[in-house]
């Protein structure tokens, strides 16, 4: 099989009991990193049925908005399992991310990326690095809900539920007891979001009281950040949401000793996807010179996915024995280090040349230790004490003071409800404002009613037909709630 064979024209041998996967072979680099690492898979004895589908940049191009043509997603659902190499998402705008599509879609909430450091192979300042970032991969901001609302302001909101929480945590306890790891870090910015950071928080202290052979610690995000990148020795498995993740993994990767070596799996309860962490880096697109490595390790976390753990094990020693070797790509290659500098199909036939063979000085993995891991379906709690008790009304309006729409605010409702608090951008500026606060378009006023009248959604439509009347431009409302007594929703002055 060449390195160029394309994509529509690969057909795996006919295995006895193989299972079928889906494989994109993508864009850029893609298709020259897939085919060299299903070579590898194949020459260890994976038995793949493999299924080639067309995604990405010629999708795109073809007229579908996600990059994923009905033919492409048929195979997908039918075989549950999908290899994937990195695409290419077209500049401009319209086109959604078929990565973050297909996560979504297919309820693919847990990625998992191991960063390990190959000292002294392979250059990194942190020669004892072994983390493991687990990211929750189908909330927070990656809900991509967005709007403008004034000439100055636009929104993200950022969605984090209870579910969500519990599965992706319980999903990292059971990881690091599947692997023999020792503690689970969770990292959050719960100081500031006190309620989607704050709920992350909470669900993984009760859930890693359930786990008290697991030690457990949590830092915020800022300076997790900062210590994983200067002393990533001290952390094992790291578990957080979907934006933070993002960010950690690629960094985890990078001080490891190269992005290009990082692996990645995205699994769920009704299938999986495996994929390379890198991009389709078209600039060096049909050199030969791309390294397989990262696709390849996907590859054998995808091995040790389907039971087929020998195959990963005796294909992932190799991968071992040829970076020992010195077989180096450009991206990972050094002078007084590296043996020899090779493109990507030497590399992959170093590897199969090297089946059979271990390493000397690198760890080995052990994967017939390594237990299966179930996700996780949390049942659904009780509903709460649900109550209304106001509403925060957004408001578009320029060149005026917090005084000034307070009053016209007030005037409006009539005394219908109870103007308390008015921010921009989050910062309380009525009543007690700074006048050295920076104001923008964008305000936030909020009505309450006081104790114990009972505030109704029908005295919402009333103060919403007021301020329509009043000529007021409101672009948003939310409704703020009790549950079982507690707010669900932020003070709002503005820390």
């Amino acid at each position: 099989m060449s390195i160029h064979t394309p994509a529509a024209a690969f057909r795996s041998p006919a295995v006895p009991g193989a299972t079928p996967v889906t494989v994109a072979f993508g864009d850029g680099i893609g298709p020259e990193i897939m085919n060299a690492a299903l070579q590898m898979m194949l020459a260890a004895g994976a038995r793949l049925a493999v299924e080639p589908i067309v995604i990405g940049e010629t999708a795109y191009r073809d007229g579908h908005g996600s990059g994923i043509p009905p033919e492409a997603w048929d195979s997908i659902r039918r075989t549950g399992l999908l290899f994937k190499a990195p695409i290419t998402t077209p500049q401009g705008g319209g086109y959604k991310s078929l990565n973050v599509t297909l996560r979504k879609s297919l309820g693919l909430f847990a990625n998992t990326r191991p960063c390990l450091s190959y000292a002294p192979f392979v250059a990194t300042r942190h020669p004892v690095m072994d983390v493991v970032i687990i990211r929750e991969n189908e909330e927070d901001l990656y809900a991509g809900i967005e709007h403008r609302q004034t000439d100055e302001v636009v929104q993200c909101l950022k969605l984090v539920s209870r579910p969500g929480c519990e599965k992706i945590v319980r999903y990292a306890f059971d990881y690091a007891r599947a692997n023999g790891r020792r503690k689970v870090t969770c990292f959050t910015k719960d100081n500031i979001m006190k309620m989607t950071d704050g709920l992350f928080r909470k669900v993984f202290d009760e859930v890693a009281a359930d786990y008290p052979g697991i030690a457990s610690d949590h830092m915020i995000i800022d300076i997790g950040a900062a210590r994983l990148a200067a002393r990533p020795e001290e952390f094992d498995v790291v578990v957080t949401l979907n934006l933070y993740g993002d960010i950690l993994s690629d960094i985890a990767a990078e001080i490891s000793g190269s992005v290009g070596l990082g692996g990645s799996s995205n699994i769920g309860e009704h299938g999986a996807m495996f994929e390379a962490v890198h991009g389709s880096a078209p600039q060096i697109a049909g050199q030969g010179i791309a390294n397989p490595s990262g696709l390849l390790l996907s590859g054998i976390m995808m091995l040790v996915h389907i039971g087929q753990r020998e195959v990963a094990e005796r294909l992932h020693l190799a991968w071992l024995k040829t970076i020992e070797d010195g077989i180096h790509t450009p991206d990972i290659f050094r002078e007084g280090v590296s043996a020899r500098r090779v493109g990507t199909q030497a590399f992959a036939d170093a590897v199969i040349d090297r089946l059979g063979h271990s390493p000397r000085t690198l760890t080995r993995p052990d994967y017939a230790a390594a237990t299966a891991i179930v996700p996780f379906t949390p049942p659904r709690r009780p509903a709460a004490d649900k109550r209304l008790v106001g509403i925060d009304v957004f408001v578009h309006a320029a060149g005026t003071s917090p005084d000034t729409l307070a009053a016209r605010m007030q005037a409006a409702a009539s005394g219908l409800l109870a103007l308390t608090m008015v921010s921009n951008r989050g910062v309380k500026v009525w009543p007690e404002g700074q006048p050295q606060t920076f104001l923008t378009d964008h305000w936030r006023c909020r009505f309450e009613m006081p104790a114990p009248r009972q505030f109704t959604k029908a005295m919402v439509a009333e103060l919403l037909a007021a301020l329509a009347r009043a000529g007021i431009d409101f672009v948003k409302t939310e409704h703020l709630f009790t549950f079982d007594g507690v707010p669900g929703y932020s003070l709002g002055q503005g820390q």
